[in-house]
């Protein structure tokens, strides 16, 4: 640091609030000091800091499992955003001993905070977090205990399904996902309203967990319907190879709407008409939330709109 600061023309304390990403320091300032950074080759010690300042600018995320096509998305996004606030990565997954032992983990681990993604949140609200670490949780109703996150699900499904309505449909089935994600239930939960401002009848959803697999499966009851909207895409995969093995064309048989817009669904056969989220900005929110918090701030509950992205498979035939 004396070094930079020598080459820099500038206090130790000067390069110490650059290091930091202090904005008390102006942007020539800064830019001088950052170049005397570069040609020395200066790079903050963490160990270091963390013993000075008892933070180790480390932050968790817990996740259920990295299978799936929204959690792998979210992992880059969140992995690219704590990098930008030259924030390190630690990840844990659920095992068989549950979140108390994931949680235990990173704290082992030193981490400042922690981000619980999606399917892990049911199990977050099961158990009291603990009191040294800050935590933000993606997808989760209210709760007092940490900051929350979220895709507008019940938003993103109200337009899906007020979309499929207005091609004049008399109704739209639903294929749900697990009953206790959170995520399923608000993505049903503006299903149900977007029928119920319509005046159109409310079929009982079929369910599955998420996987293209279950979407087949679960296809087999949806003989009757005209519009589908699918609770995500790798499920609505599953639908779309179950309705071509019956028989039915999509959408001149039946339209099929999916949520997500995972990288491969303009690549679907037909394209995949499905609602878009935006994995960078809930990735960057959250990461953002969890700094303010680690940082002494209080981090606001955070809402992230979902657009709908109309492809073939809900064109009019």
């Amino acid at each position: 640091m004396a070094h930079v600061a020598e080459r820099a023309g500038v206090s130790a304390q000067t390069v110490s609030r650059v290091a930091n990403g202090s904005p008390r320091v102006d942007p020539a300032t800064r830019a001088r000091v950052e170049k005397a950074m570069a040609d020395l080759g200066y790079r903050m010690h963490r160990a270091a800091r963390a013993l000075r300042t008892g933070q180790t600018s480390t932050i968790g995320l817990v996740v259920s499992t990295l299978a799936s096509v929204g959690n792998s998305r979210m992992l880059q996004a969140i992995s690219e955003a704590a990098a930008e606030r030259d924030y390190a990565l630690a990840v844990v997954t659920v095992g068989e001993r549950g979140i108390r032992e994931a949680f235990a983990r990173l704290r082992s681990q030193g981490v400042d905070g922690a981000v619980v993604l999606n399917e892990a949140t049911e199990l977050a609200r099961d158990v009291d977090p603990p009191a040294d670490l800050h935590l933000v949780v993606v997808d989760s109703p209210p709760d007092r205990r940490f900051s929350i996150v979220q895709t507008d699900h019940a938003g993103g499904a109200r337009e899906a399904t007020a979309h499929l309505l207005s091609l004049g449909h008399d109704t739209v089935h639903h294929l749900a996902g697990p009953a206790r994600s959170f995520a399923a239930a608000e993505r049903e939960r503006g299903w149900r309203e977007a029928l119920a401002d319509a005046g159109a009848t409310v079929v009982d959803p079929v369910r599955g967990d998420w996987t293209s697999a279950s979407g087949h499966r679960a296809a087999a009851e949806l003989s009757a319907a005209t519009a589908v909207f699918v609770a995500n895409d790798q499920m609505a995969l599953g639908a779309l190879r179950a309705f071509a093995d019956s028989g039915r064309r999509v959408p001149a048989d039946v339209a099929v709407v999916g949520f997500d817009d995972i990288v491969d669904a303009a690549e679907y056969r037909p394209p995949l008409t499905t609602v878009r989220q935006d994995f960078d900005a809930l990735g960057r929110r959250a990461v953002d939330a969890l700094v303010t918090a680690i940082e002494g701030g209080v981090p606001a509950a955070d809402s992230v709109p979902a657009s709908l992205v109309v492809r073939e498979s809900s064109l009019p035939a």
